[in-house]
């Protein structure tokens, strides 16, 4: 864990606490359907954690998860995160799929928008 501050125009880091990958029994989104920063990290002690976004959350549970299965390959849990933004082969969990994204909404709203104008006899 780093602590961030800033001096004038300077950036300054230091590091707080260190926690080894192997150690990770399990990570707690705490609540897969809400759109919170916040989760737990499961070591011998539970730390509750709060990331930058939501986004930034799945971002860290998904590069620990490939960091474990390049490295360790140990059970691993992540739970109380959305599967859908976790698995790499999703559209939604890649950052640099952001247009496609916008594109399949696009696509979506303008469908219901034709439909909303279709009459029906």
């Amino acid at each position: 864990m780093v602590k961030h501050w800033r001096v004038d125009r300077e950036e300054k880091y230091e590091i707080v606490e260190k926690w080894f990958l192997k150690d990770l029994e399990m990570i707690d989104g705490k609540e897969a359907d809400t759109d919170n920063p916040y989760f737990d990290m499961h070591f011998h002690k539970v730390y509750n954690m709060e990331a930058y976004s939501c986004a930034s959350k799945y971002t860290f549970a998904r590069t620990l998860n490939k960091l474990n299965a390049m490295y360790l390959k140990k059970d691993f849990k992540i739970v109380n995160f959305d599967d859908t933004y976790l698995n790499d082969d999703s559209i939604w969990s890649s950052s640099n799929r952001d247009f496609l994204v916008v594109m399949r909404v696009c696509c979506y709203a303008s469908n219901l928008l034709c439909l909303s104008l279709c009459r029906f006899p």
